[in-house]
């Protein structure tokens, strides 16, 4: 539960942890939610103009979540040793200048007209993302009280929200001049908004590089034993494991729902509306999860977090089968309040699953956002079930997905300590001398 979380360190950390708010430092972190929030959701819009600008199949203009999900695979390990050696903030700073070049990257994509090039432009830029939020998601935790802490990550998750719901305009009016259907020719027109991002991401990099946040690399440096946490030493708690596999199913089953939205709308016996309008109604579905997200940072504040994202989950499930076995407008909005729903769960099973990791907590953080590969997969899997049987069945593999982190959260994110502390810990009860202490 929230109140039990502890963002760095098993039991000296909350003795050390602020007891007020830091809201300077939250309210610049707060930025850097949105902005990642704001590019990946860009890539809504950048899937159908380059999927016209090269005369690409599905499955190939699926290659742009592909590789910028993938990225958090094969990045959010590296990123979690280097936050731990350089700490929070240089790794912010850096993940910012990472981001930055990946956008910029885009220009020489534009000018040369290779969707190669652009795919990898995309991956560095998702790697950059990658490591801002390995350092971000741990060091917005740490700016106050422990037991708030996952009422903090779900305030400035709905800035990232606020993020995915405006790229989608800013994306339309750049690329497809306020949302025309117009033929894309060339791909020279994300030249403006990817430099724009650029310039964004590299004064936001001069501002964290001056600003004062926690230098620190894991909580747990304080104490006597300063070696380094790796992989294995993170991955011997349980309910990391199982957070991990939270991740996954939580982010595979929300960029699938979004993928698959234009094309569940337009089905007659639903909305049967056009694509370009059914495009609109995205705002709906991210939007439901920016308002979600301040609903929860209070809600959290009085109810565990473990009930609340089981109550979310369970709401999910609930939403998904009606919107599948209903129609016309029952149908539609159904689909659409998933998002409400899906608010509170990235952040309460990121601070859950980092719950009393001690100095394992930056490797811990890296675990999690590897998970995110699940936006990559879950989709792909919903597409060959849309292919192979309809689509109305395929968003039963979401349902699965909510199930599972139902169960996360009502009994997987109790922490539970190492294998081997315990078997530690059970020796030296039974050491001689210890008999009696009972």
């Amino acid at each position: 539960m929230a109140g039990s979380f502890n963002p760095s360190s098993g039991g000296a950390q909350d003795a050390n942890a602020p007891a007020q708010t830091n809201w300077f430092a939250l309210s610049s972190l707060t930025t850097l939610f949105f902005m990642w929030g704001f590019i990946t959701c860009l890539n809504d819009i950048l899937i159908p103009y380059l999927k016209g600008a090269f005369d690409l199949t599905y499955t190939q203009a699926m290659l742009v979540q592909f590789c910028f999900f993938g990225a958090y695979f094969i990045v959010s390990l590296p990123a979690g040793n280097l936050v731990a050696k350089i700490g929070y903030k240089n790794g912010i700073v850096s993940g910012l200048g990472i981001a930055c070049l990946g956008c910029a990257l885009f220009y020489p994509a534009a000018q040369m007209q290779e969707y190669a090039l652009f795919l990898g432009a995309l991956f560095v830029l998702a790697s950059g993302i990658t490591l801002l939020q390995v350092a971000a998601n741990p060091c917005v935790s740490m700016q106050g009280p422990a037991r708030t802490a996952s009422s903090r990550l779900t305030l400035t998750q709905a800035f990232n929200s606020l993020g995915t719901t405006i790229a989608p305009f800013f994306g339309a009016w750049l690329l497809f001049a306020g949302g025309a259907n117009h033929e894309v020719v060339d791909a020279s027109a994300v030249k403006v908004p990817y430099l724009i991002l650029a310039a964004a991401l590299l004064v936001l990099a001069l501002i964290f590089f001056w600003i004062r946040l926690p230098t620190a690399t894991s909580a747990a440096s304080t104490g006597s034993d300063d070696s380094p946490a790796s992989f294995a030493d993170a991955w011997q708690y349980r309910h990391l494991r199982l957070g991990a596999f939270a991740i996954f199913a939580y982010v595979g089953a929300e960029v699938a729902i979004g993928s698959f939205l234009v094309n569940f709308l337009n089905q007659p016996h639903v909305a049967g509306i056009e694509e370009a309008e059914a495009a609109e109604y995205i705002a709906y579905y991210w939007g439901g999860a920016m308002v979600g997200r301040f609903i929860g940072a209070v809600v959290m504040q009085r109810v565990a977090a473990g009930k609340v994202l089981a109550f979310n989950s369970a709401a999910a499930v609930i939403l998904v089968i009606l919107a599948i076995s209903m129609s016309g407008e029952l149908a539609m909005w159904a689909i659409l309040a998933v998002g409400l729903f899906n608010s509170i769960m990235f952040p309460t099973i990121f601070t859950l699953g980092l719950q009393n990791l001690g100095k394992a907590t930056s490797q811990g953080s890296g675990i999690l956002c590897l998970a995110i590969v699940g936006g990559a997969i879950v989709p792909l899997g919903q597409g060959v079930l849309a292919d192979g049987v309809n689509l109305s069945v395929s968003f039963l593999l979401p349902v699965v997905c909510y199930f599972y982190i139902a169960f996360f959260g009502l009994s997987g994110s109790k922490p539970q300590a190492p294998q081997q502390t315990q078997d530690s810990e059970r020796d030296s009860l039974d050491a001689p001398g210890m008999a009696g202490a009972n």
